[in-house]
């Protein structure tokens, strides 16, 4: 097939202005289908803990692996695009995410499963940076920002249709099932991505691919949040995790010194001289934190403490997705025509008044008030998506596109990678900090104890048990009863810092607002 067949130019010729509708329904088919997977696993943990016989401080990883991939994907899409082209991007990447699917439904352990999920998050990454660059190539200025709100419902529908068909799928099968809902929506993507999504031009440049940046960015990254993952367990004086941190310092400073120097550099630093962008990067890792920490806490303490299912967990999550789907292409249109700095501080406002609700969760907390809280965080978020994204591609000249739209999808998910990472290690450290606490105050003279102890050997006499067991039952059930106490306040400190993320996010908001164009 020749050139000026593949073109973007022609295929607008061949099918008129109905090709910027295909494209962007074969775009964001393409993407949805990495998004569920993100989402889906979310409700999925607490099975996988239980299949594989791991913590949750291991099982983290499950997620945060996928956020790093999706981080470094992002980086890959800039250089794949102009190498390769954006229809052969986006067909082998798709059929590339596909087979990690295949992967990790037969996974036989936690570490196969884990690096299928980095795989899945690299052609994650990839693909949301390309459905980015051509939704902004294929629509005019005017209405790029409308075209960021059709480029938000990815993470709409993926967080709408995946932890609640999720959950329904671990219902009734197991949680294998889930890694194949995301095959007919990647099928179709690959089917009419061949025929739709434009093809290289023949008078571009390949570039040279950053092979330095690329090993010192997985050098960076992946020491670093096996530090901090390990801080708690190996102890944080430890020699593998004082080795990783130090490691992950060096490598992070060679490879900001590298990318400043190289010419075609993988993560273009460069694009932060613009200060609109610089403010929208920041805000973008502020707001990845609190975002896929959330989706991260959520689930996994009305499951774990209150004793939901994943179908439970994924009903929760739903309303507030649908919800999203009807304000996202409200906030990409509002994104047009009011002040960015406005947009992106209500919305933040809105998520950290709903994690702050949160700050007080227990067993007893009604479903209700959680989907009221969830709801009221997706509102928000429908203001900052498209605003984010418009505002932060509208600072950039033309040229720079392509670089803008994986960096800032950079910044967002290397926010969610470092954010689950750290809200992890918080709510174990916290676990074992309250624990600690409140067994000591569990002695002889308290009268609450007493009570309990008596209370259970009561009832273990009841049903036969020897006095030695009635005893050991007693404590046994008491340290249970410490240790959720503990998991329960965890877990609110964590909404707590979440909360204050969102009002860090304050300031690089108020200056991108100052500093757009």
């Amino acid at each position: 097939m020749s050139r000026a067949a593949e073109s973007a130019e022609l295929l607008f010729a061949r099918y008129g202005p109905r090709y910027r509708i295909y494209v962007t329904v074969v775009a964001l088919l393409g993407t949805v289908s990495a998004i569920v997977t993100t989402t889906t696993v979310n409700v999925a943990l607490p099975d996988i803990m239980g299949a594989f016989g791991i913590g949750q401080d291991r099982a983290q990883w499950i997620m945060t692996g996928n956020l790093a991939g999706q981080t470094v994907g992002q980086l890959l899409s800039a250089w794949l695009i102009a190498s390769f082209g954006q229809r052969r991007t986006f067909v082998v990447g798709l059929c590339i995410f596909v087979a990690s699917l295949m992967v990790a439904a037969h996974s036989p352990n936690e570490l196969v499963l884990v690096g299928a999920r980095v795989v899945q998050g690299l052609m994650a990454g990839v693909l949301q940076s390309l459905t980015m660059f051509t939704l902004f190539s294929v629509f005019p200025p005017e209405r790029r920002g409308m075209a960021m709100g059709y480029f938000s419902i990815n993470t709409i529908l993926g967080p709408a249709i995946g932890p609640t068909l999720g959950g329904l799928l671990i219902e009734y099968f197991n949680w294998r099932a889930i890694f194949y809902m995301a095959l007919p929506f990647s099928l179709v993507g690959i089917l009419f991505g061949s025929l739709l999504m434009p093809e290289r031009e023949d008078t571009d440049k390949r570039a040279n691919f950053d092979w330095v940046g690329f090993a010192l960015l997985c050098a960076t990254m992946s020491c670093l949040l096996g530090g901090l993952s390990n801080g708690q367990r190996e102890g944080w004086e430890s020699d593998f995790v004082v080795g990783s941190l130090l490691v992950a310092a060096g490598a992070g400073i060679a490879l900001i010194a590298w990318e400043l120097y190289v010419p075609q550099p993988l993560v273009q630093l460069r694009v932060l001289k613009v200060g609109a962008f610089a403010a929208a990067a920041c805000v973008a890792i502020v707001f990845g934190i609190g975002q896929f920490g959330t989706t991260f806490l959520i689930p996994l303490f009305v499951q774990t403490v209150q004793g939901l299912t994943p179908l439970d967990a994924g009903l929760l999550l739903m309303p507030g997705a649908l919800l999203l789907g009807i304000f996202m292409p409200l906030g990409g249109y509002l994104c047009d025509r009011l002040p960015a700095r406005a947009l992106l501080i209500t919305g933040l406002a809105s998520f950290a008044v709903s994690t702050y609700w949160m700050r007080d969760v227990d067993v007893n907390t009604a479903f209700s008030w959680m989907l009221f809280c969830v709801v009221v965080s997706r509102v928000g978020q429908s203001l900052i998506n498209p605003t984010l994204n418009a505002t932060a591609m509208r600072s950039l000249q033309t040229t720079q596109l392509r670089q803008g739209a994986g960096m800032i999808n950079f910044f967002r998910q290397l926010g969610g990678a470092f954010g689950v990472n750290l809200l992890s290690v918080s709510l174990d450290r916290d676990t074992f900090f309250y624990s600690d606490r409140l067994t000591s105050m569990e002695t002889a003279a308290n009268s609450s104890t007493r009570e309990l102890l008596n209370a259970v050997e009561q009832l273990l006499a009841q049903a036969g048990a020897s006095p030695e067991l009635q005893s050991a039952g007693a404590l046994h059930f008491l340290g249970k009863v410490i240790y959720a106490q503990a998991y329960t306040l965890a877990f609110r400190d964590c909404f707590m810092i979440v909360t204050f993320v969102f009002i860090l996010a304050f300031i690089p908001a108020w200056l991108m607002g100052r500093r757009a164009r």
